[in-house]
């Protein structure tokens, strides 16, 4: 009994000991916190999605209080955070709120499966063990990796085979971007008016694209010769349109014979 006591006593003893150690380690080393780092964090929302570029919220406000950083890359708080972020700051902001877009519309009835794949279920899985599952090489593989990561609720799979965006909940963090292996997800000022091309076969060969889909994108620049703003050209194989010449006119989208080319706000875009 007098050795359990003795233990006892020694290891209360020594976590007396080593506690006051630390707090007093603690208090003596302690690095100072500049008062600006915590007025910034303050005003974050917390979601640590790391869309702004830096480890966490932590990590952004360390950098917009050091003015390593500008007070408009939180997507998640969009203009609110930045308004906030900008009186604490002394400077003016100026943000546009973004939306993801699929650049695809290559869904099961329209880009047939080349085979059956039994590989991992994951879109990057099918893209590095089979070089994807569909004939076109460039279309959304329909496994979903991009909803997972989506910490905001904004992306679902749709009954079509491709992920579908709440426009109410997306808040442009370009996260889902960074994970699909494919780069079709793009993303686009909400506010923007025009025309946007929904696929994203970049191959200069004709050859076989209706054969791989349906609503691909065959190349025959219709809509370059017929914009009567001249606000489309052809670049790396794919129509891009001048938004600052573009009226929404829709007569890109009259042209196209494959219907590839869709109105942003009319069209794709519902808010």
């Amino acid at each position: 009994m007098s050795i359990v006591l003795t233990t006892a006593v020694f290891a209360l003893t020594l976590a007396f000991v080593l506690g006051f150690a630390l707090g007093f380690f603690k208090k003596f080393f302690a690095v100072p916190v500049d008062p600006m780092v915590e007025q910034v964090r303050a005003v974050l929302p917390g979601a640590n999605c790391g869309a702004c570029g830096y480890p966490g919220c932590d990590g952004y406000a360390a950098a917009v209080a050091s003015r390593a950083a500008g007070i408009n890359s939180c997507s998640v708080g969009g203009t609110a955070v930045a308004e906030k972020l900008s009186a604490v700051m002394g400077v003016s902001a100026s943000v546009v709120p973004a939306v993801a877009v699929l650049a695809c519309q290559g869904s099961a009835s329209h880009a047939p499966l080349k085979g059956t794949y039994t590989g991992l279920q994951t879109c990057r899985g099918a893209k590095l063990s089979a070089g994807g599952t569909k004939l076109c090489a460039w279309g959304c593989l329909g496994f979903g990796d991009c909803t997972r990561v989506c910490q905001f609720g904004a992306l679902t799979m749709g009954e079509n085979g491709l992920p579908v965006v709440d426009y109410r909940s997306c808040t442009g963090c370009r996260i889902c971007i960074g994970e699909c292996p494919q780069g079709i997800i793009r993303d686009i000022p909400k506010i923007r008016q025009g025309a946007l091309t929904l696929c994203s076969n970049r191959s200069p060969v004709r050859a076989n694209i209706m054969k791989n889909c349906r609503i691909a994108c065959i190349k025959c620049e219709l809509c370059v010769k017929n914009c009567p703003q001249q606000c489309v050209t052809m670049q790396n194989f794919l129509p891009v349109v001048n938004y600052a010449k573009c009226t929404s006119c829709g007569t890109c989208v009259e042209k196209c014979p494959t219907k590839a080319i869709k109105i942003l706000q009319k069209d794709v875009i519902r808010v």
